[in-house]
């Protein structure tokens, strides 16, 4: 089993090498090759080495990048997600949609994730619709590297688990990317969470701990 794993991760880093070779050859073909060009990594999505051509960035790409990073700090933070009601919780059970349209909903279910050290598929999702609203080619090609690199990269503590048919059609998105490089993807992490973890949420003491919490009523004052 490990040798087939170490074979596999073998095979996805020559398909991401053969991607950023091939965006390379594209932008060179547009007249778009970056001046340094002899680093060879300003379109290196499976970030697999040191890329320095990060440090010419224009004022305004530099302002656009560190507004995403701190926007992205924010999904890394479930703590901000609102108390749920009891009238709330209860209807996550109808449906994992209900569940994943209730922002309390939402933040529940990812602190139950990172019981399961699978927080990082809530993570991408939620990384995706951000993406998805974004209209600025600069600001999405951005955002694009940064979830690449954080959740698709074989590199990243965080990557999610997709298949190779996936990962194929990433590799082409990537080549010109855009608010929706992701969303076979998204849609594939989504029914995992809705297959496998949905249901141990539902049938979890988590969960369960939760309503009971919401049913007792608050303490009395004393006057």
């Amino acid at each position: 089993m490990g040798s087939e794993r170490l074979e596999m991760r073998k095979r996805q880093m020559q398909m991401h090498q053969e991607t950023a070779a091939s965006v390379l050859q594209s932008q060179h073909r547009m007249g778009n090759m970056p001046t340094n060009a002899s680093n060879a990594c300003c379109f290196c999505w499976c970030c697999c080495c040191s890329c320095s051509c990060l440090t010419v960035m224009t004022e305004d790409e530099r302002i656009q990048r560190n507004t995403y990073e701190r926007r992205t700090e924010g999904i890394a933070n479930y703590d901000d997600s609102p108390k749920p009601t009891l009238e709330d919780a209860t209807m996550w059970t109808m449906s994992f949609e209900r569940l994943m349209k209730s922002p309390a909903g939402r933040g529940c279910f990812r602190q139950f994730l990172r019981t399961e050290f699978s927080e990082e598929n809530m993570m991408f999702w939620l990384a995706c619709e951000e993406l998805k609203k974004e209209t600025n080619k600069i600001v999405v090609e951005e955002k694009v590297r940064q979830i690449y690199e954080g959740f698709i990269s074989i590199l990243s503590p965080k990557e999610v688990s997709l298949d190779s048919r996936v990962r194929d059609v990433i590799n082409k998105n990537m080549l010109e990317p855009t608010s929706h490089t992701f969303e076979d993807a998204q849609q594939q992490i989504y029914t995992l969470m809705q297959r496998d973890s949905y249901p141990r949420y539902m049938n979890s003491t988590a969960y369960a701990d939760l309503l009971q919490d919401l049913e007792e009523p608050p303490p009395a004052t004393e006057p």
